[in-house]
């Protein structure tokens, strides 16, 4: 799911360091192009934010580059909202007349938009465009299924672990180093302050919960020969399971109130003085200076179980890709880059926030803006990235992982038990969504 610098879109948007798929034939196979025109109209979709200027701004900068170095080409943008992307995007892979040239879409939606026949194998273009080269490997993964290169990463998105530094300071509380550390300051939190969650987490707050999973060496699935299987009930993944689920109480964060918290609630619970901690993005920066804690916290990557180790966060973001049907497929690969390139993103990141997928920006951007450091590191440690399977959009939809955490959280079933049932659902969806061989 896209990932913007707005609190309203900490997402999403889980496992696995493989992403390959077994793509063959898409599913629509009629929405070829009829050529490759060198002039005409370029038409882009983009994702419509809630302060849309700064990002409009950027992107005509990018166009006026591109269109003085191409005569006779004209590009036209619309900012569609996100909500209603995944309506939009499907009729316009369906209605090759009517649909753009390039589109911004969820990193998550990759798999899902391959398999619908929408976006166009870019690998060649790709693998010699020369920014391509520094692009960070889960964002490269984001853009590939089955090995191929599906459009090119535009921005990526991080958690780590927002703190008081006032109540640490008063409560002589060191920074977490472990998670272990991590829970045993939570819990100090909230017995010396009552009023306070100590780490503020939710029952709906998938991506919160992940970095637990895989810090404890669990998985959402495995991938062989082009299928996925579920491990989300494995020994490993279900000890991860266990420490996030074992946060809702009255000593930390009670499940009476937390169980229906998503990731926007439990960031909002630190900026509005609430919690001694928070998981919470880059994107959330702005959110939490503007609240009650300005100039009272700081941020750390989240600890992994051992000391030195961080544990693994969900690389969330958007990128950019040509849709299969384009009758303009050279000057849409161009514009792509133009647009996903080094000095875009550089801009991007300055306008509105968006952490570049370029290891070199990003540390260009850490050292002007010493607050991104932490998630700069978080990300170089080591980010995960969903399975790239079609499954994995009805998986997401259909809240089958907070469920989860919630029938633990709420007791009406034990962690075998709804381990066991989110992994019947999750090899529902995988099976009934597979790349068709």
């Amino acid at each position: 799911m896209p990932l913007s610098a707005r609190i309203a879109a900490a997402t999403a948007t889980v496992a696995l360091t493989s992403l390959a798929a077994a793509a063959c034939a898409p599913s629509t196979s009629g929405n070829g192009p009829k050529g490759d025109a060198k002039t005409g109209t370029l038409r882009v979709w983009l994702f419509q934010e809630v302060s849309n200027a700064p990002k409009e701004k950027v992107v005509q900068r990018a166009l006026s580059a591109f269109t003085a170095d191409h005569k006779g080409v004209r590009v036209t943008v619309d900012y569609i909202p996100v909500d209603t992307r995944a309506q939009r995007i499907k009729a316009a892979f369906n209605d090759p007349a009517s649909a753009p040239d390039l589109i911004e879409y969820g990193n998550t939606d990759t798999a899902g938009y391959v398999k619908d026949g929408g976006l166009a194998d870019i690998s060649r273009e790709f693998a010699a465009w020369p920014d391509a080269k520094d692009t960070d490997a889960t964002a490269r993964e984001s853009v590939t299924v089955d090995g191929k290169v599906y459009g090119a990463p535009l921005f990526v998105g991080v958690r780590a672990l927002y703190y008081r530094t006032d109540v640490f300071k008063d409560l002589g509380i060191a920074v977490p180093t472990t998670q272990a550390e991590v829970v045993a300051a939570a819990k100090k939190i909230r017995r010396e302050r009552p009023e306070l969650y100590g780490l503020a987490v939710g029952g709906a707050y998938t991506y919160g919960a992940m970095p637990f999973i895989w810090a404890a060496g669990g998985d959402l699935a495995t991938e062989k020969g082009g299928r996925y299987t579920a491990a989300i009930n494995g020994p490993r993944a279900k000890k991860g399971i266990a420490a996030y689920t074992g946060l809702f109480g009255d000593d930390n964060c009670p499940a009476s109130k937390c169980a229906d918290m998503g990731g926007n609630d439990t960031v909002t619970a630190f900026a509005s003085g609430k919690a001694g901690m928070a998981i919470g993005g880059d994107f959330n920066h702005q959110a939490v200076e503007d609240g009650k804690v300005k100039g009272k916290y700081a941020v750390v990557p989240l600890p992994g179980v051992t000391k030195g180790r961080i544990a693994p966060a969900f690389a969330g973001g958007n990128n950019i890709g040509v849709l299969r049907s384009s009758e303009h497929r050279t000057l849409a690969v161009g514009l792509m880059k133009e647009l996903a390139g080094k000095e875009t993103q550089r801009r991007l990141f300055d306008a509105m926030g968006f952490l570049s997928t370029y290891g070199d920006v990003r540390a260009e951007a850490a050292r002007r803006k010493p607050y991104v450091a932490p998630f700069v590191k978080t990300l170089d440690a080591g980010a995960k990235f969903v399975p790239a399977a079609p499954g994995w959009g009805t998986i997401d939809a259909s809240l089958v992982l907070p469920t989860m955490f919630q029938e633990i959280v709420s007791g009406r079933k034990d962690i075998d038990a709804a381990a066991d049932a989110a992994a019947r659902k999750m090899n529902e969806a995988f099976e009934k969504e597979a790349f068709q061989q």
